[in-house]
């Protein structure tokens, strides 16, 4: 059993530092151009023929939405949207036409052999990310028979998940049944682990003592999946690429689903499967390219990290942002700016690699009649530090500029400060003197610094001095009294 001492669940703040290390190359502008022209080829389909069936309203439905949020249930959508093209492809499928069509015929075996190959790699990636998490677990876990028997229990909860979805099968439910039933055992799977890490009271004392459950397991359990956990930040980083290719693959199998309904109204053309053979190559490379990278993140990335470096983090976090400035782009950060006399500060400097970098820093304004005042010219600079005072309200706008970069990308670390001016409340003569006696008793009253109201140390200070003031601090006397 490994240790979990001195050990925290990971955080957000973490997982965005650790995937900086990780970028993803964006996808081929290809996925936007074939998914639009694939959209357009259905619109047509649908212009004379309105959707005919309850799947059909579904699946369009479907695709005038949103791609889900979750990172797995895309993974479960595209592993539907495969499964279902695939059968849509099979040869008995197809159109009676199509079928004695030995070029045609040819085209789309090649394409489902395609989404087969991705299909398994989608599924070959989810066997093996579930065990990984599973082993990772069973890690921090008791290595005696309560390890067995939870095992055994996993062993045993799964075989009857999976006979459940078996019996679906047998009679008779579709692919799409399926999938609504494999999503919802993930999320059952989900809900009973927040609810193991929520777990208070004795079912609590039973979980960490009897079964050997460590807190920052039921912890870790507990957050992963929350709306603004850890996982959020996965999602941000990497969804909208996959994002991209659920809704390409949803617009391929509506395509077909389509197409097949209505040939004999409307025979599919040889520029439409061209298109087709387009978007299935570009869908099946980009999505076997994206699994192949996360992978590799999810493999490397860990649960728990050393107490000492999350609050570094978090403290790092607090003070600095880390952002890229791609090729040819700015990062721009604007300031609202209500008094004069306001001090804006500034604090950068370029990660640098083998090469040094440096980029374009320049500081406008705009006052509220919308007139723009350079500020700071445009200059380079790896680093920098620097503020002023402001003149007029209105926004203020600081500007990287990395536009005269072709080819490299900046990683810039910033933080930007705006600090209102601040305005010294006009004290009376009583007022002050009082003040600057609490002071003297601070100085000279140790037991003074354990209070903290001002009357109290005046109150207090007058105690301990009057001894004194008689003699020789009868000045000190007046001062406290006026």
């Amino acid at each position: 059993m490994a240790s979990t001492e001195g050990l925290v669940p990971i955080t957000r703040i973490f997982l965005a530092s650790y995937y900086d290390n990780y970028p993803f190359t964006p996808l081929s502008d290809d996925v936007s151009r074939l998914t639009s022209e694939i959209r357009s080829i259905t619109s047509d389909l649908l212009k004379d023929s309105p959707p005919s069936s309850q799947d059909e309203s579904l699946l369009l439905r479907e695709a005038e939405g949103e791609s889900p949020h979750k990172i797995d249930e895309n993974m479960w959508k595209n592993r539907e949207h495969m499964e279902e093209i695939i059968f849509l492809l099979h040869e008995s499928r197809c159109p009676l036409p199509l079928q004695d069509d030995s070029e045609l015929s040819a085209v789309f075996n090649s394409l489902r052999d395609k989404f087969q190959k991705t299909l398994n790699v989608l599924q070959d990636f989810q066997a093996v990310n579930s065990d990984r998490v599973f082993n990772t677990v069973m890690t921090y876990m008791p290595q005696d028979f309560r390890g067995t028997l939870i095992r055994q229990q996993r062993e045993r909860s799964e075989r009857n998940k999976q006979a459940e979805v078996d019996m679906l099968v047998s009679s008779g439910g579709s692919i799409r049944d399926q999938y609504s039933l494999l999503w919802r055992q993930q999320m059952d799977r989900r809900r009973q682990l927040a609810q193991l890490g929520s777990a208070t009271g004795v079912y609590k004392t039973l979980v960490k003592y009897l079964v050997g459950v460590p807190q920052v397991l039921l912890d870790f359990i507990r957050q992963i999946n929350d709306d603004n956990g850890p996982m959020e930040e996965q999602r941000q980083r990497y969804g909208p690429s996959l994002y991209s290719l659920t809704k390409m693959v949803l617009l391929i199998r509506l395509f077909i689903s389509l197409a097949w309904g209505r040939f004999e109204a409307k025979k599919i053309t040889r520029d439409q499967v061209a298109v087709m053979e387009q978007a299935v190559d570009v869908y099946t490379y980009e999505f076997r390219r994206f699994i192949t990278f996360i992978s590799e993140v999810f493999a490397n990335s860990p649960f728990f990290i050393s107490a000492e470096a999350a609050g570094a983090l978090e403290a790092r976090n607090n003070d600095y942002k880390e952002i890229n400035v791609p090729a040819g782009k700015t990062h721009e950060v604007s300031l609202s700016v209500e008094s004069v006399n306001s001090y804006i500060a500034w604090d950068f400097s370029l990660i640098q690699g083998k090469i040094n970098m440096d980029i374009g820093f320049s500081v406008e304004c705009t006052d509220p009649t919308g007139k723009k005042t350079l500020i700071l010219p445009y200059r380079r600079y790896e680093s920098d530090q620097g503020n002023f005072s402001t003149c007029v309200s209105g926004n203020y706008k600081l500007i990287w500029d990395n536009s005269y970069s072709a080819f490299f990308k900046k990683v810039l670390r910033y933080k930007v400060d705006c600090i209102p001016p601040v305005v010294e409340p006009v004290l009376s003569a009583g007022e002050t003197g009082r003040i600057t006696f609490a002071y003297l008793a601070l100085a000279f009253a140790p037991r003074c610094c354990l209070l903290d109201d001002l009357d109290q140390i005046y109150v207090y200070g007058l105690l301990y001095f009057f001894p004194h003031l008689m003699k020789e601090c009868c000045f000190l006397l007046w001062l406290g009294l006026h």
